[in-house]
């Protein structure tokens, strides 16, 4: 039978104990996701190596002829600002805004054919995610699920006490919460965990002081809310037994009574907790929200999460390319690098894959601003953009695809977001022709398109 203490509440050094805040209070804030994992691994459903994937998430398309395919020969209003600088690989180069990333070019792979044609947000949001086109501006619910969510329903986490799929501080795709980043027809069960959804979509340049996730208070603060959720839950078991009388609730009672068992450690909460890391390596990964969430996906995947969102908002300038671009180009750039090398250095680099990537690019040539702001910028761009991979045990140091002399089009193995996200499970070992019923009860692949990018594998 399902085990929850009822009753007045006993407290120990923490302020309650353990059983009571645990099994009632973290219930609800993880779900069932854990009790699925269970059942997925007690059927050898579920994989249990270390993969994992950090996504940074830059929502609104940031420029790729600002990041990673520069183009320095081409006239001014094509090749914009800045200029293109030596990587540690001989022959890659990549924009002086990033000059972290190009000390670990070696270890990063830069593909610069990606394209969808589409340049609504919500579109080439929905494509990048789930690698098909579905949702678009005048239909915005979510039509299939995302990367993230297929890694917690198929794999679930790496870990006991950890949820699998974590967004920070919340997942998003333009302004929407979950936006993409959701599970649709897989069900709530698999979106993701958001660490902080009262302080969300932070800007590079930020200053608002980063609030710690609520989960972390002592939930002693609360006696009486826990109180009534361990009431109803026992009131709840108590009928259900009632109803079912052929041992099938005993089965998933078995499952629920370790998900809730799971909780009973402090795993999540130290992963959760960045005041436990040095000083000087918060340091390294940048004090603002960008550097601090980034930071905290490698406590996540370390501690056996398999997928963490970092959400780095706000690439959408149509106006002031130099002043926006640039106050988030050096920022993200500060943590990226932080990433990628305390990775490389704690030997995590082979089974995490860092992805860096947005919704489109940006219009090769500069525009002259918008109404009011007539200072030069970019528009979207579907039609050719850049997306950069670190780590999974990928052949990294290399490029992939190559655009036009303006950046315009690939005219070097154009890949597509499927391709992207084949990779993706390529590397953790997920089959994209695995089908899952949606909401009219059709079997629909993970993917119906798309190949692992043969280059890198």
């Amino acid at each position: 039978m399902l085990q929850i203490q009822s009753g007045a509440l006993t407290s120990n050094c923490q302020g309650m104990s353990r059983r009571s805040a645990i099994k009632a209070g973290f219930l609800g804030l993880l779900g069932l996701t854990s009790a699925d994992l269970l059942r997925l691994q007690a059927s050898g459903s579920a994989a249990r190596d270390k993969k994992s994937v950090i996504l940074i998430w830059l929502d609104g398309g940031p420029s790729h002829l600002e990041t990673y395919d520069p183009k320095p020969e081409a006239p001014m209003e094509i090749r914009g600002p800045w200029r293109a600088i030596e990587t540690n690989v001989s022959g890659i180069r990549i924009s002086e805004m990033l000059p972290e990333h190009a000390k670990r070019a070696d270890k990063m792979v830069f593909i610069r054919s990606l394209h969808h044609n589409n340049g609504d947000h919500f579109a080439a949001a929905h494509w990048m995610l789930t690698g098909r086109y579905g949702s678009h501006a005048s239909d915005l619910p979510q039509k299939y699920p995302s990367v993230g969510s297929y890694v917690a329903r198929v794999r679930g986490a790496n870990a006991p006490g950890v949820p699998a799929y974590v967004g920070l501080p919340a997942a998003q795709s333009i302004y929407i919460f979950p936006g993409y980043q959701g599970a649709a027809y897989l069900g709530a069960a698999y979106n993701p965990f958001d660490a902080n959804t009262q302080q969300k979509y932070l800007g590079a340049t930020d200053k608002s002081k980063i609030q710690p996730p609520k989960f972390l208070e002592n939930p002693a603060a609360q006696p009486e809310r826990i109180r009534g959720r361990v009431d109803l839950l026992t009131h709840l078991d108590h009928l259900r037994r009632d109803l079912d009388k052929s041992g099938t609730m005993d089965a998933m009672d078995h499952y629920n009574q370790q998900a809730i068992n799971l909780l009973l450690g402090n795993k999540a909460r130290e992963a959760f907790d960045i005041e436990k890391e040095k000083p000087e390596t918060r340091d390294r990964y940048g004090r603002g929200s960008w550097g601090h969430y980034t930071l905290m996906a490698r406590r996540l995947v370390e501690a056996g999460v398999s997928f963490v969102t970092v959400d780095m908002p706000h690439w959408d300038d149509h106006s002031q390319i130099e002043k926006g671009h640039g106050a988030k180009l050096p920022v993200m750039d500060k943590a990226v690098g932080a990433l990628v090398q305390d990775l490389a250095d704690r030997g995590m680099l082979k089974d995490v894959l860092v992805l860096v990537m947005g919704e489109f690019g940006r219009t090769p040539r500069l525009n002259q601003g918008q109404p009011g702001i007539s200072v030069p910028g970019r528009d979207h761009w579907g039609e050719a953009f850049s997306v950069m991979l670190a780590g999974g045990g990928l052949r990294t140091g290399q490029v992939v695809g190559a655009t036009n002399d303006k950046g315009e089009r690939p005219i070097e193995r154009p890949l597509t977001p499927a391709d992207v996200l084949a990779t993706v499970y390529h590397v953790l070992g997920i089959d994209p022709r695995q089908t899952f019923l949606d909401n009219s009860g059709r079997p629909i692949p993970i993917l119906d398109s798309g190949n692992p990018i043969r280059e890198i594998i």
